[in-house]
């Protein structure tokens, strides 16, 4: 009898692999960090191989953590950074290049080729998103133009692509000997090359980005068994039943299943996403539409998310780049010595400005400095950040959906200071709410593939399996609360405009 799910996170940072019991509850962990390699200001990159390694070592970690062995586990779900950007060679396994990685900026320039005349919104009624360095088909086009020999490969049908999911299922189910080229829908709705309504790849984007059609993954659901484990692998024979984008698998993990319910993942970046059902609704305040999943052959369901760059990444940049404190949580620690931010605020545009204002000519900055100002202020303001650019989310999603945010779910790595989860509360006006299995991502991967084989009964186990740990309730002044706010509105415009067109 299987008794465990295994979810697999291939995070931005780390991968990731836990054994969930029945209950939701986490039985196991392993993770292992890989290295972030910057080779230019504003690239970002991953080596692949080296994830698929780590992979390979977390699950031996988790399932030896919980003295367990793959005939143990009834599926593996994957759940992965999105828009990182893989392309490999089918006949020898090995990538071509580095993995771009969702936050690099290179692709400005192919960005606004692509754009012309008809702005950044050109392909946004059909696949929910402007053209922005952000998404995956832009840095294909990189890599094909740029990597020697690249563009002749994939004319021969010999390269393929796929965001992080597409190359560890790939590797999973048997690399080169077999292995299943597949992504699901979360992770194509986030390729910019993605029909939101058909849910089939679009050939003439395809085309205008000069992708061949033969790199793409099939386009499956996001529960349902891809394939098993290869013989001689770590899980053999066991099905990979699940994939879901990282951000969409929190939204699964966190039971947001009405219409109108929303979750905050606090992690390297924040992501917020708002369920709206079977209805696609084209956002006007700077949101993207997304499909938020989709279980087997019922209708896909769509969200609207709100996409923030830099929050917990910023606190590591404080870390290690300014050698600030030694741990992360010690940011907590820092700002707790401080009553307020000393009149400083922090925008950290390091990768340009995501939603609502998609300005890629956007740097970071730190304004309101005086003399009174120490490190601790620092601190406490670049928390503060995190709330603020929640709440220009939020404020977005309540014009665009029209029904104001009652409440909000939260998950992710910073969800452990709590004050942040207090000053966030303050800022937006509502409850924040924690919950008890705060790992939602993995989570959610781990019922996706246990719901497709039968495991979980459906979303009703998920909704039962809930619980909440904590909730923040608002406690500073509605006056208090707005002029903060407005200052850090002002803060936000002097970032704007620092790259010009002879900057690279």
């Amino acid at each position: 009898m299987a008794d465990y799910v295994l979810a697999i996170d291939q995070g931005t940072t780390s991968s990731r692999a836990i054994v969930f019991d029945h209950s939701g509850r986490i039985v196991a962990t392993g993770q292992l960090e890989h290295d972030q390699i910057f080779p230019k200001a504003g690239w970002v990159e991953h080596n692949p191989e080296q994830i698929w390694n780590n992979v390979r070592e977390v699950v031996g970690i988790a399932l030896t953590r919980a003295n367990i062995n793959y005939s143990d586990l009834a599926a593996v779900g994957i759940t992965n950074q999105r828009e990182t950007t893989v392309v490999w060679d089918r006949t020898t396994g090995r990538p071509v290049y580095n993995a771009i990685v969702w936050q690099d900026t290179r692709t400005q320039a192919i960005v606004d080729e692509l754009a012309g005349d008809a702005g950044a919104e050109k392909y946004k009624s059909v696949v929910g998103l402007p053209l922005a360095t952000y998404f995956s088909g832009p840095k294909v086009k990189w890599i094909l133009d740029n990597v020697e020999g690249a563009r002749e490969a994939a004319e021969r049908g010999d390269l393929l692509f796929g965001n992080t999911d597409a190359w560890v299922l790939w590797n999973m189910t048997g690399g080169v000997d077999g292995g299943v080229h597949v992504t699901d829908v979360t992770n194509a709705s986030r390729t910019m090359l993605m029909d939101l309504d058909t849910l089939s790849w679009r050939e003439d984007i395809a085309a205008d980005m000069g992708i061949p059609m033969s790199m793409l993954p099939e386009i499956r659901s996001s529960s349902e068994v891809y394939g098993q484990g290869r013989p001689r692998g770590m899980v053999p024979g066991v099905p990979i039943a699940g994939i879901l984008g990282d951000q969409q698998a929190a939204t699964f993990g966190q039971a947001c299943f009405e219409v109108g319910t929303a979750k905050n993942t606090y992690g390297t970046g924040n992501f917020m996403l708002l369920n709206t059902g079977t209805e696609m609704v084209p956002s006007k305040n700077g949101l993207l539409t997304t499909v938020c999943y989709k279980i087997g052959d019922a209708p896909q369901i769509y969200a609207l998310e709100g996409s923030i760059a830099v929050t917990g990444s910023l606190i590591q940049w404080l870390r290690d780049n300014l050698g600030l404190f030694t741990d992360a949580p010690d940011v907590e620690w820092m700002a707790r010595k401080v009553d307020d931010n000393g009149g400083a605020y922090f925008v950290p545009a390091f990768s340009g400005l995501f939603a609502p204002y998609w300005r890629p000519d956007a740097r970071g900055a730190l304004v309101g400095l005086t003399r009174y100002v120490n490190r601790n202020h620092i601190a406490r303001a670049a928390l503060e950040a995190t709330a603020y650019q929640t709440r220009e989310v939020m404020d977005a999603m309540n014009a665009d959906s029209g029904v104001d945010l009652t409440e909000l779910k939260v998950d992710g790595g910073m969800v452990a200071n709590e004050l942040l989860m207090q000053f966030q509360a303050d800022q937006l006006g509502v409850d924040v709410v924690r919950p008890k299995v705060a790992e939602t991502t993995a989570l959610g991967a781990a019922y996706a593939a246990g719901i497709a084989v039968g495991f979980w009964k459906g979303e009703e186990d998920v909704t039962a399996n809930w619980a909440e740990d904590k909730r923040w309730s608002p406690s500073m002044a509605s006056g208090e609360r707005e002029r903060l706010y407005r200052s850090w509105k002002k803060a936000v415009t002097k970032t704007f405009d620092w790259v010009d067109g002879d900057t690279h």
